[in-house]
């Protein structure tokens, strides 16, 4: 019998309570730690970039609620999603594998080759597999309740939240962005819509009503917004205020986003606030975090450079933040480098609930970070694989980061950069020529864990047609 596969048939079935009983050896042990099992509330944004909160630097956007999270918990300088569009890190946060690992490497369901790129991309998978244990089974398995509010964007239908794990879903689908805008009603699978709310608000709404029916049993609530994807919209009033403010860098914002933003963390305080109504923050954890760099177009992301769809720092480094009464200390800062493939053995150290070493994963638990018993997880190296063209510029490319160097390897040209993070983190110095022995090393740990992932490349593209050069345009 191929265990693998009749068990996750009988799981997507009977749930994993039943299979764990029926595939005692397959399934991971759900071996609970004593105690009251600390509530999980993952709250993912969409396309915030690193430096748009107050805690991280910015200084136009309002995001009080964001740094009162941070306040509380710790604040992560150096925390990775696993690519530098959304579809893929999700998957990387539900399962706790890299998207190479599993194939699944652009956002669904990706731009076409084409004639107007040099290579051609390679196909990928359009959806999360069934098969793929996530971190809402697992969970459940242990006792909890599961909910998934808002953006879900790793399937179609048959591959949404509650084949995934999930009791509850409120909104997540196939869509990439808020069918119909952030104004209801829209084309958003959501009941009772009235015309006029905002999406962010009703969203919020959604997930403090999950919090109140579940307050009396551990949940584990995936509070996933579409916030700050586009289209960029925010209410009117939001607008009108942000235009007539002043920067204090003297620098210009765009006021709409900015609204967005202020919606996010307005909606990120409510669930606070009920939390703390309920009496239930000491013991609940709170993850905060993006699915990837913000949009060079409606956001500045310096001092990192490129954004959303880019491999270099602006496209993949995340605020990220981790709130635990009980374990974390309050106002702390960590500098460790961490990935979205890590929420998964984190959550499920924190919780009690042990695997089987047969089930891999990619990521490492940094709950030892959390607890402040450690500054550094025991690791040598982060990874990402984007081989594709993403629409917002960014080219196929691979990336490592070890210790404070980046290497990056460029498909269009087989091209090597090499960049000290620590010295350099607007990655302008290329140290490639000037350090062939690290360059070395680093290429081979990266061609090796490609070669682990069976990632798939992109090749030369017989159809690629180059532009004549034009004129330039007067601006």
């Amino acid at each position: 019998m191929n265990c693998a596969i009749d068990r996750r048939r009988f799981i997507k079935r009977v749930g994993l309570g039943a299979a764990a009983l029926a595939f005692p050896r397959c399934l991971q042990s759900a071996e609970t730690a004593s105690g009251d099992k600390p509530n999980i509330i993952f709250i993912l944004a969409d396309d915030l970039g690193w430096s748009d909160v107050n805690c991280y630097g910015h200084r136009f956007h309002e995001t009080p609620n964001i740094d009162r999270l941070a306040a509380g918990g710790m604040r992560f300088t150096d925390a990775y999603a696993a690519c530098p569009v959304c579809s893929p890190t999700r998957a990387s946060i539900m399962t706790g594998k890299y998207p190479a690992r599993l194939g699944l490497t652009d956002w669904i369901p990706g731009m076409r080759s084409g004639s107007r790129f040099k290579l051609l991309m390679p196909d990928f998978l359009k959806r999360l597999p069934l098969e793929e244990v996530t971190i809402a089974e697992m969970l459940k398995s242990a006792g909890y309740v599961t909910g998934a509010v808002g953006k879900w964007h790793l399937g179609p239908r048959g591959f949404y939240p509650e084949n995934q794990g999930f009791d509850v879903n409120i909104g997540g689908n196939h869509n990439g962005s808020p069918a119909g805008g952030y104004f209801l009603p829209n084309r958003m699978t959501l009941k009772d819509m009235k015309k006029g709310d905002y999406l962010t608000d009703r969203l919020t709404a959604e997930g403090v009503k999950f919090i109140e029916a579940n307050k009396s049993r551990p949940f584990f609530l995936y509070q996933s917004y579409h916030s700050v994807h586009t289209p960029i919209q925010a209410k009117a009033s939001y607008v009108t205020k942000y235009k007539a403010k002043t920067s204090p860098d003297g620098k210009k914002y765009h006021p709409a986003y900015a609204g967005m933003v202020q919606s996010l963390d307005e909606g990120i305080g409510r669930i606070l606030d009920k939390l703390d109504e309920l009496k239930l923050a000491k013991n609940t954890v709170v993850f905060f975090m993006s699915d990837n760099g913000g949009l060079r177009s409606v956001t500045a992301v310096r001092p990192l450079r490129a954004g959303k769809g880019h491999i270099y720092e602006g496209g993949i480094r995340e605020p990220m933040i981790v709130r635990y009464p009980q374990a974390v200390k309050a106002a702390t800062t960590c500098s460790a480098p961490v990935s979205s493939v890590d929420f998964f053995p984190t959550i499920l150290e924190l919780v009690g609930v042990n695997m089987k070493k047969s089930h891999k994963i990619d990521g490492v638990s940094f709950a030892s970070l959390l607890k402040g018993e450690k500054k550094t997880l025991d690791r040598k190296a982060i990874y990402w694989h984007y081989p594709h063209y993403s629409p917002q510029g960014g080219r196929p490319a691979s990336a490592v980061r070890a210790g404070d160097y980046k290497l990056i390897k460029l498909y269009e040209g087989d091209k090597i950069e090499l960049y000290n993070l620590k010295d350099d983190i607007a990655e302008t110095n290329n140290l490639a020529a000037g350090e062939p022995k690290r360059t070395a090393e680093m290429t081979k740990m990266l061609d090796d864990w490609l070669k682990d992932t069976k990632a798939k490349f992109p090749k030369p593209n017989p159809k690629y047609k180059q532009k004549a050069p034009g004129k330039k345009r007067r601006r």
